[in-house]
């Protein structure tokens, strides 16, 4: 409807709520005035959501059949347990740290890399190739996460191209790496070739 030329509005229709309740809009600008509504409302509203509540709970009291999945435990980060074999190996490579290295030796005084793992794994009773490559070509691969006594095969620039270290922890391993650095225990590198177990399963 227009007078005079402007148009001139009728009031407009409460909201639903408010016509429910029988509540009136605030004025503009009456921000005390929304605050009660709204608390009103919200008053209004808490029995209906603890009926809601309640029934739901009921719900799942009826389900008897219903289990919910069991969580996993989180990891510790820490190795799984070698075997009793895998862990005289271990403690045989460790206990060579500071010896020396040197070419085609196999302890008990210095040793080559694959030298060490050798004597590492003949201390414990099994029998292994001699040489990084026919360790890395004739020993059972590993699935999946390296373990304690596992061998780790890299590709070198030393006459045999293969080195080879023996892992004694998650993310450590001993090796004997070359001339002038002795037998020592160091991190765990990533990029080698393949791992593998020797003793199989153990």
């Amino acid at each position: 409807m227009s007078r005079g030329g402007a148009e001139v509005r009728g009031p407009r229709p409460l909201p639903y709520p408010l016509v429910r309740y029988g509540l009136r809009p605030p004025a503009q600008g009456g921000g005390l005035a929304v605050l009660v509504v709204v608390t009103v409302l919200a008053s209004l509203a808490a029995p209906h959501a603890r009926v809601l509540r309640d029934q739901a709970a009921a719900g799942l009291h009826a389900l008897p059949g219903l289990r919910l999945p069991a969580l996993a435990a989180p990891s510790t980060g820490r190795a799984a347990r070698p075997s009793p074999r895998a862990a005289r190996a271990v403690a045989y490579a460790l206990a060579q740290r500071g010896k020396p290295y040197r070419w085609a030796a196999q302890g008990p005084d210095a040793f080559d890399c694959s030298g060490l793992t050798f004597a590492a794994w003949r201390a414990a009773g099994v029998a292994i190739p001699r040489t990084a490559a026919g360790q890395l070509a004739g020993l059972p691969r590993v699935r999946g996460r390296v373990q304690p006594g596992d061998l780790v095969i890299y590709a070198s620039r030393g006459p045999s191209r293969r080195h080879v270290a023996l892992v004694v922890d998650r993310g450590r391993m001993v090796e004997a790496l070359g001339r002038g650095v002795p037998v020592r225990s160091t991190r765990l590198r990533g990029g080698y070739l393949g791992a593998v177990r020797p003793g199989g399963g153990r």
